[in-house]
């Protein structure tokens, strides 16, 4: 089994010329160069098989449960992987995909939230900004913090929004509450914020209370879809929420949004979609991975669809923005960050979950950088009866002076 594993393995890679040594289970090594300078270990036969066959995917789970160890850093990591898988392309899900992704819908959005936020409040804090923004940044110069930069994005969509003194606003998937807790502090307005984590609702709760803003923002644990239609917000933002809607339910979205905005209000939708058009997922098992370890229930469309749903439910897009570039940068800078606090991440969460986390968000960083995803920010109004939708004749309104 063992010699004809090493010959799949080296059959695969013979004429690639890679800079690469194999330590194998049983102690031997296979170069596939002349001059190797990178060590991969396979710790077991299984791993071999893995790497004889591989994708993203296959390396990213054998690499989580520790069968597989590489050097570097997560971005070297992510380079030997794709150098290893060699080209691929992305496209339609496969069946397995899409049954996963039915079966993580049928458990409910709160079971599939609870799973990625409901980690570690302790955890987060280790990589995300002092205000624990778990969303794309703004970064406004090179030379940008992480905290400047997810003030700024704060910023960004509260003045798309245009947010005046004492109008209703709502955040949907508010998270660690930042964006409701700065909404009301610097522009005045009364804000809700809505979450299915326990630990960010608690969160959210205490910096209310320690903030002394109880008379402005109030955070509720229920889902979008139960908030009741009596209720009307002047202003509605949705940021990295949507991606765990799947596109077959965007209509009750953004039927719900319609129906909660009064009329002449603005709503902004923030969130991850394909840059290829006909892609239902990212290829390489790359879904499949995110599916069973990360995300269950996430499902990515091209921004045209997103843009087809909302619009389908009368909601009137008239800005729309790409920040791809912004998030890569983001999230290789969460990657860095979890990396200096590699022993505090481990005793936290355990090996396999901070590995887990660690390839996820650098992998997530390869498919902005490379193109694969993009991050758009949707903004939109519900006209009045008579067909009307104020709003400012050029985007100058959106951005402060420097």
């Amino acid at each position: 089994m063992a010699s004809r594993l090493d010959r799949l393995v080296l059959d695969r890679y013979r004429g690639r010329n890679l800079p690469i040594r194999l330590r194998l289970p049983s102690g031997e090594a296979l170069a596939l160069s002349d001059a190797p300078t990178i060590d991969i270990h396979a710790r077991t036969w299984p791993a071999v098989k893995t790497l004889a066959f591989p994708t993203m995917g296959s390396l990213a789970r054998a690499y989580v449960h520790g069968h597989v160890d590489v050097p570097g850093s997560a971005r070297e990591i992510l380079e030997l992987a794709e150098m290893l898988v060699g080209s691929f392309g992305h496209g339609r899900e496969s069946l397995r995909g899409r049954l996963k992704f039915f079966r993580s819908q049928l458990r409910g959005n709160r079971r599939n939230i609870q799973h990625h936020y409901d980690v570690s409040n302790a955890f987060y804090r280790l990589w995300l900004d002092e205000r624990m923004v778990y969303s794309c940044a703004y970064y406004r110069s090179p030379d940008d913090t992480l905290e400047t930069a997810q003030e700024q994005k704060l910023d960004h969509i509260c003045r798309k929004l245009a947010l005046a003194r004492d109008e209703t606003f709502l955040d949907i998937g508010c998270g660690w509450g930042a964006l409701v807790l700065r909404a009301a502090q610097r522009y005045g307005v009364r804000a809700t914020g809505i979450t299915l984590s326990q630990n960010q609702y608690d969160h959210v709760r205490a910096r209310i209370a320690e903030l002394g803003l109880q008379d402005r923002v109030r955070v509720e644990l229920v889902d979008y879809l139960d908030l009741p239609e009596d209720v009307a917000y002047d202003k509605i933002a949705s940021v990295g929420m949507f991606e765990h809607v799947g596109v077959a339910n965007y209509p009750k979205y953004f039927g719900k949004i319609r129906r909660i905005l009064a009329p002449g209000g603005l709503v902004l939708n923030h969130g991850i979609t394909h840059n290829v058009l006909a892609a239902q997922g990212l290829g390489s098992g790359i879904s499949e991975f995110v599916e069973d370890y990360v995300f269950p229930g996430g499902q990515l469309t091209h921004v045209s669809k997103v843009i087809e749903g909302l619009c389908a439910e009368g909601l009137e897009l008239f800005d729309a923005e790409a920040l791809r570039e912004h998030y890569a940068r983001t999230l290789w800078t969460w990657v860095d960050r979890l990396e200096r606090n590699v022993d505090l991440a481990r005793a936290e969460v355990g090996e396999e979950r901070f590995r887990v986390w660690r390839i996820y968000m650098a992998g997530s960083a390869y498919a902005f950088e490379r193109g694969w995803l993009s991050l758009f920010q949707l903004l939109a109004g519900k006209p009045h009866p008579d067909g009307r939708l104020p709003r400012p004749l050029t985007r100058e309104y959106m951005y402060a002076p420097r």
